[in-house]
Formats: structure tokens, C-alpha cells, sequence
């Protein structure tokens, strides 16, 4: 116990360990000013001071260094122990390579740290691209990065760069197959980079329309062994071949395809089967494509080879094909279920926040499959629609039976909703063939219906009626269009044509601008939208109306005579001159537009133009009175007394009652100077309106200069003519006098005075109409009468049913578009 020493308790027993020695501070290198002055100078380099024998003294020579001097220790035989200084530093009890020791330190080394005594580190070693390999690898990436390129080309439109790309691709790629022959490497040749590059060209071929091009690179693939299931692109030369109409070639060449694709592929081969019954559809061979399209419906039916068979059997005329084919277009799975589907069961429970579940639910029922979907099943429905309007008039005896047919087997499929289309649609069949009552018959019994096909009934029911102008009804009917379904804007325009023919055109604005908030695309309402401003001498507001028409009706000749005439309205000549001349553009043979060039150009003194306007205009119609007066008067003017004869011969043709005429041409023969031409034709007009006072007295003053004997009766005949007109006069005008005293005096309920007041005022009245009609000549607005207008039919599948224009007039030339009536009139939906 004497030898035992217990510790005391401020002791650490494990003191030391932790105590840090500054001889490896690295941090205060940069004050340490002999570590400075190693750095800077060779000094810490030099060989290390030792004796020249063993064991002297100067092996024990103390050696400054930055820490102080120290004493170096040897051993017996001269190796410094452990510890020892070495060229002023000593080697440290640990194996920190940090600090620039290393346990196999050579014996005088000098401490260096930082690796500066090694020097620079030796410069990489350069790639030597003349190597044969390093140049195939080269141009292997090269045409890698032209097909890229050509690619990308095609797929933003520049077709004549992918080509030049293409092509680039070609060269650098038999340049490659060249190097790899000469550097004996052969064997290594990629058969996958040119089987891309060959097809990539001929792809940018058919692109550019070079098929025959496109023909023969597809061959060099087709025909090289190398290349695995080359076969198929047959079908690519087959495609070519349907777009050069070489048919037969195209039949076979998709059959060799078939033969190189085994059946494992079978969506493929029925796309290939598809295209030859479409190729024979095109040669007119039904009934090998109905062959080929009952193939595909036993194997894999799809909407689109359904209704291509019922097209077939159509062409045909088989009654009973066409029936069949209906069924299994019917039958078509169409993998849609129902809406319930996108309302996910999955939803999180803490998800109780009805907005939030509404965000999500909007957001799933608007994905890309639910919208891949719709327009999947939009498109089925518009195949079925159109079938069944194609073969009900051909199945039965009767369009009606062969309807009732359609009805009963959509009913039974999963297109039942279809079912009450297809009922409007037999009443539009009743429109088309006149059959008013039928339509109308059929329409009412949607009444009690639900309210989207109640709304699409009621709103054909109201065009009907207005067309037969019972305004009455027809406001009925779109009121009740209009509460069955308020966003209805076929209705809402029927609405407004209703206030239009009440003249509340204000009335008749809001509801067409109704029409646009619920459907911007509504064309009608956009067109009656202008017009009714046009009413109101809203000029601007219908020109902006009619310019956002014209924007989608890009070729609507009628849009741009509008403009013209809204233009000419706002007295900007130049910019209707530009519009009618689009409208000659797009209709070349309208005498109406033609005629009203001539009369703008003729307003802005350009009497050369507007001549040439009227010639024309002459020309594809001849019986343009105010066309055929102005030419006459141009004529008479320029004293082409002989041209004007002719247009004066035209209108007496046109107007033979018209006695002017007549005059006019008996004149131009007077002032060119056939004097006996002059007086036999105005003797003519003598005898055809033996009463006339001025064809009378032209007979007197040529009688009496060419000396003739019948001069004094001429004179006795104008007497008696001038007093007769006196009468007549004199008649005329104590008759409106006492007619004037009677309705002063209240005398209009007598039956004498009404009767006599009617009989003097039947000329006056007859006149006066005739002088409030529109001119001929202006095809847009009329006088004081309301014009008719148009009623707008309501398809319940909107875009996929076909919109009759029963609306439209009835017009003599369908090249004339600009008919007096037309013009103001309101289109259809």
C-alpha cells in the first residue's frame, strides 16, 4: 500500500492530450519570416550541414530555424534519432500528410509543404485527331448532329433546310463508310446510322413533294438485306404512290407490306387494311372495300371504318348493308365511361373545404385524357348523325320510315341521347322539301321535353314562323326558346329579328349582343348586329361590327360589300372603291357590284373607269336600266350618237310602254344628222302614242325643214293635243281641290266623296310609289319599308350537325348576290 498513490482530484488523467504544439501552425506561415525567407530563396533546399566523419562535432551544430536554435541529437552510427532536427525542422510523432511529412522522408530533404520543389505539374496530353479512329468518331457525330438538325427543321416548317440537312447527312455518311474501308476497319460499319440517314432522306423527300426522289431512297432501304424489317416501309412508298392517284401500284405495295408484318402486329396491319379499302373507295371498287372494311369491323372495329361502311353500301344502294353497317357502327365500343369516373373516391379526407374540392374535381375533369375523351365521343356521334341523315331516306320507302328506323336503333345503343337530334333533323328534311306543316307538327311535340332539345325546337319553330312572317309566333316561340335556355343564342337572335321587323331597333341591338356575349363565333348575330346599327346611323359601331365579320368570314362577298356600302356612307369613296374591288375579286361576274364601281368612279370624276365598270356590268346583265341610262347619256354627251341608239334600242326592249326612249333614239338620229331616219322613226312613235305633245312638235319642225306637205296637219294635231292636255290638267286639279275641301269640311266618312277623292288620287298614289322605290342600283338599303329578314335555326349538337340556310333567299343568279333585298336582310344561324 506504500507504493500505491491515489489521485488526487484536481488530477485530469486525460490531460495532454489536447495540448497543441505550434510547430505545425500553418496558419502564421504567412508572419513566420525564416518560413518567408525559405520560400522565397533556395535556402530551404540546401543539402543538410553534416560532419565529415561520424560522430565529430558537427553533427551536434546547433541549426537556426524560425522556432529558435536547436541542438541536433545523433546516435552511435550517426542516424538522428527520432525527434531530431533535419534540415531545421524535425519530424513529428504523428503521420499527418497535411503538413508535408510522410514517413518515408528522404534523408536531407527540405521541408516543403506546398509541393513547390516538384515543380509544375506536366501538361496533358493532346489529342492527336489525324488517328484514323479519332476521325471516324468524329464524323459518326457529325451526321448524328445533321439528322438532329434536319429534324428539328421539319418540325418548325422549313422543309428546305430538313432537305439541305438531309442531303449534308448523306455525303458525310458515305464518306464515313469510304474512311472506314480504307482504314481496314470494314467490318465495324454502323448499319443503324445509315439506315437513319437513308430514311431521314427520304422523308424530307416526300416532304418536299419530290416523290420520285423519296421513291428511290425508300428502295435502296427496302432492297438492302442488312436492314431488319425494311419491308414495312412499303407502306411509306404506297402513300406516295395514293398521292400521285396511282392506285394500283399503292394496292399492291401495301399487300407486300402486309406480307412482311406477321400478326402479331395487329394494329398495324388493320391501319393497312384501312388504307386499301380507302384506295378502293378511291378507284370506286365498293365492293372490294366493303370486303376489306367487314375485315376490319370482325377483327377490330373503330368508329371510322364503321362509317366508311355504311358510305360503302350507300354507294351501292344495298338496303340491307346499310342497315347492317349502322348496327355495328352502333355496336363500336367506345371505352368512355361515365362522367362519375373523374370524381375520384381517393380524394384525401382533410380535403373538407368545398372550395378546394371543387379546384381539385375542375381541375381532374379537365385533363388531357377526360378532353381526349370528349372529343372522341363528339367525333363518334358526328359519324352516327351523319349516317343516319345519309341512308333514312334510302332504307325505307320513305325518308319519314327511314328516320323513325334511325330513331328506333339509336334509342336501343349507347347514343340514346341522339335519339331527339335526330327527330330535329327529320324536321329540317320537312324544311327542305317545303313540307312546312310536318316540320311544324314534329317540332311541338318537343314542348314537354327536357330543356336543351325544348330549346332547340322552340327556336326552329320560330324561325319557321317568321319566315312566314307570323311575327307573332315567332316572338312566341323564341320567348320560350329563351326560358328553356337563356345562353341559347340562336334563340336570342330570333328574339332580335323580331325587334327589328317592330322597327325597336335599340331592343333589337341588345338582344344580337346578347347572342355575341354567349357566343362570340355567332355570325348572324354579329350581321345583324351591324345592320341594326346601320339603322340607328351608328355607322362607326357597324363598321367595326362588319370588319369583325369579315375577319372570320374571310371570303363572304356580301360581308365586303357591306363595308364598301357602310364606307360610301361615311363618304370615304376610296376606302369602298378598295372593298368593292375585293368583292369583284371573289365574285368576277356580279353586275351589281360591278355597276356600283362605276358609279363610285363616276362620283369621283373618273369617267374612263367608271365607264369600263358600266360596260362591264352591261355585259353580264343587260337590263340594268340605270346602267343602261347612263351609258345611253355618256354616249350622248361624248356625241357617239350611234353607240347611244344601241343602249336606247336596249331599254326600249326592257321598258316598251316607256316613250322617252323612243324620243331619245328618234333625237340621236336628228343630231347626227339622218334627218329621214329621225322623222320616219319619230312617225312611228306618232302612231304608238298618237297623244304624245313633243314627238308632235319634232314632227312639225322637221316637217317644216325638209319642206314637207304634212306640216299643217302636225300643227292641227298639237293644238288639239295641247288642249286635251289642258283638260286633263285642269281635271286633275279641281279634283285634288275638292278633295282638299272635303277633308276640311270632315267629309271624309261619305262613300261618294271617298269613292271620287280614291278615283282622282289613283294616278297620283301609282306615281308616288313608283318615286319611293329604291333605286335599282343600291343593293342595301331600300326606301321606308321594313326589310325581311332572316330567322336563325338551333341545332341541339351545335358544330355537329349540319346548319340548314332555309332562310336565304330565293335569288334568279346565284353569282348576284347583291340583290336589292338581300343586302339588309339577317342571316340564319
Amino acid at each position: 500500500m506504500e507504493n500505491v498513490h491515489l489521485a488526487v482530484e484536481e488530477d485530469d488523467i486525460y490531460s495532454g492530450y489536447n495540448d497543441y504544439n505550434p510547430t505545425f501552425d500553418n496558419e502564421e506561415l504567412d508572419k513566420d519570416a525564416g518560413f518567408q525567407e525559405a520560400v522565397r530563396t533556395s535556402h530551404g533546399r540546401r543539402p543538410p550541414m553534416t560532419a565529415k566523419f561520424p560522430g565529430t562535432a558537427a553533427g551536434g551544430r546547433p541549426l537556426p530555424s524560425s522556432l529558435g536554435t536547436r541542438t541536433a541529437l545523433t546516435s552511435s552510427i550517426g542516424r538522428p534519432v527520432t525527434g531530431a532536427v533535419l534540415d531545421g525542422a524535425s519530424r513529428p510523432m504523428s503521420a499527418v500528410r497535411a503538413a508535408g511529412f510522410t514517413s518515408s522522408r528522404a534523408r536531407g530533404s527540405s521541408f516543403d509543404p506546398l509541393g513547390q520543389s516538384r515543380g509544375p505539374a506536366p501538361a496533358l496530353e493532346e489529342k492527336r485527331e489525324d488517328l484514323p479512329e479519332e476521325k471516324i468518331k468524329l464524323l459518326e457525330k457529325k451526321v448524328n448532329d445533321l439528322i438532329t438538325e434536319s429534324c428539328m427543321a421539319q418540325s418548325t416548317g422549313n422543309s428546305q433546310l430538313a432537305l439541305e440537312k438531309a442531303k449534308e447527312a448523306e455525303r458525310k455518311e458515305r464518306l464515313l463508310v469510304r474512311q472506314r474501308e480504307q482504314s481496314g476497319t470494314a467490318e465495324q460499319l454502323n448499319i443503324d446510322l445509315t439506315y437513319a440517314v437513308l430514311l431521314n432522306l427520304a422523308n424530307q423527300y416526300e416532304n418536299n413533294e419530290m416523290y420520285p426522289e423519296a421513291l428511290s431512297s425508300y428502295q435502296l432501304i427496302v432492297k438492302n438485306k442488312m436492314f431488319p424489317n425494311a419491308g414495312r416501309l412499303k407502306v411509306n412508298m404506297a402513300n406516295i404512290w395514293v398521292k400521285q392517284k396511282n392506285y394500283a401500284k399503292a394496292i399492291k405495295l401495301y399487300r407486300m407490306a402486309l406480307d412482311h408484318i406477321s400478326d402479331n402486329y395487329k394494329e398495324m396491319r388493320i391501319k393497312i387494311m384501312q388504307n386499301i379499302g380507302t384506295v378502293f373507295v378511291l378507284l370506286g371498287q365498293y365492293s372490294d372495300a366493303v370486303a376489306s372494311f367487314e375485315h376490319i369491323m370482325a377483327k377490330s372495329p373503330n368508329v371510322r371504318t364503321g362509317y366508311n361502311l355504311v358510305l360503302c353500301y350507300y354507294a351501292t344502294g344495298d338496303a340491307d348493308g346499310m342497315k347492317n353497317a349502322f348496327h355495328k357502327l352502333l355496336a363500336v365500343p367506345l371505352h368512355v365511361h361515365h362522367e362519375d369516373k373523374y370524381i375520384t373516391a381517393n380524394v384525401s379526407e382533410t380535403l373538407s373545404d368545398d372550395v378546394i374540392s371543387d379546384m381539385l374535381m375542375e381541375a381532374i375533369k379537365n385533363d388531357k385524357l377526360h378532353q381526349m375523351e370528349r372529343d372522341l365521343k363528339a367525333r363518334a356521334e358526328k359519324y352516327v348523325m351523319t349516317a343516319a341523315k345519309l341512308i333514312a331516306p334510302a332504307i325505307e320507302s320513305s325518308f319519314a320510315a327511314g328516320f323513325d328506323w334511325c330513331v328506333e336503333m339509336v334509342k336501343s345503343s349507347q347514343y340514346v341521347e341522339l335519339a331527339n337530334d335526330l327527330e330535329i333533323n327529320k324536321a329540317i328534311t320537312y324544311l327542305r322539301q317545303k313540307d312546312f306543316n310536318q316540320a311544324v307538327a314534329i317540332l311541338k311535340t318537343f314542348e314537354k321535353k327536357d330543356s336543351r332539345v325544348k330549346s332547340a325546337a322552340s327556336t326552329n319553330l320560330s324561325a319557321l314562323f317568321f319566315l312566314e312572317k307570323d311575327y307573332e309566333q315567332a316572338e312566341r316561340y323564341a320567348d320560350l326558346a329563351m326560358m328553356a335556355d337563356r345562353y341559347n343564342p340562336g334563340a336570342l337572335v330570333n328574339k332580335g329579328n323580331v325587334e327589328f321587323v317592330k322597327r325597336d331597333y335599340a331592343k333589337a341591338a341588345e338582344f344580337f349582343k346578347e347572342a355575341l356575349r354567349n357566343d362570340s363565333s355567332c355570325t348572324e348575330a354579329l350581321r345583324n348586329l351591324g345592320l341594326t346599327y346601320k339603322k340607328l346611323n351608328r355607322l362607326e359601331d357597324a363598321l367595326d361590327c362588319f370588319l369583325k365579320l369579315h375577319a372570320i368570314l374571310r371570303d363572304s362577298a356580301e360581308v365586303m360589300y357591306q363595308l364598301a356600302d357602310t364606307y360610301e356612307l361615311l363618304e370615304d369613296p376610296h376606302q369602298a372603291v378598295e372593298w368593292l374591288m375585293q368583292v369583284i375579286s371573289v365574285v368576277p361576274n356580279d353586275p351589281k357590284a360591278l355597276a356600283k364601281l362605276g358609279d363610285l368612279h363616276d362620283l369621283e370624276g373618273d369617267k374612263s373607269q367608271a365607264l369600263h365598270y358600266y360596260c362591264e356590268s352591261f355585259r353580264l346583265f343587260p337590263c340594268n336600266m340605270e346602267v343602261i341610262e347612263w351609258l345611253a347619256a355618256y354616249h350622248v354627251q361624248t356625241q357617239l350618237y350611234e353607240k347611244a341608239i344601241h343602249y336606247f334600242e336596249r331599254a326600249i326592249l326592257v321598258q316598251p310602254s316607256e316613250v322617252r326612249w323612243q324620243l331619245m333614239v328618234a333625237s340621236c338620229y336628228r343630231r347626227s344628222g339622218n334627218y329621214q331616219k329621225a322623222l320616219d322613226t319619230y312617225k312611228q312613235i306618232h302612231h304608238k302614242f298618237p297623244e304624245n305633245v313633243e314627238c308632235l312638235r319634232f314632227l312639225v319642225r322637221l316637217s317644216q325643214d325638209m319642206g314637207l306637205q304634212e306640216v299643217q296637219d302636225y300643227v292641227g294635231k298639237v293644238k288639239k293635243a295641247e288642249k286635251m292636255k289642258e283638260l286633263r290638267e285642269q281635271r286633275v286639279k279641281s279634283t285634288r281641290e275638292g278633295s282638299a275641301r272635303g277633308r276640311r269640311e270632315g267629309s271624309a266618312g261619305s262613300g261618294d266623296s271617298g269613292r271620287s277623292s280614291s278615283n282622282g288620287y289613283k294616278g297620283e298614289r301609282l306615281s308616288a310609289q313608283v318615286m319611293s322605290l329604291p333605286a335599282s342600283g343600291d343593293p342595301y338599303e331600300s326606301s321606308s319599308s321594313p326589310k325581311e329578314l332572316d330567322a336563325s335555326y338551333a341545332d341541339p349538337l351545335g358544330p355537329l350537325t349540319e346548319r340548314p340556310k332555309t332562310g336565304a333567299k330565293v335569288r334568279p343568279d346565284d353569282d348576284d348576290f347583291a340583290d336589292d333585298d338581300l343586302g339588309d336582310e339577317l342571316l340564319p344561324e
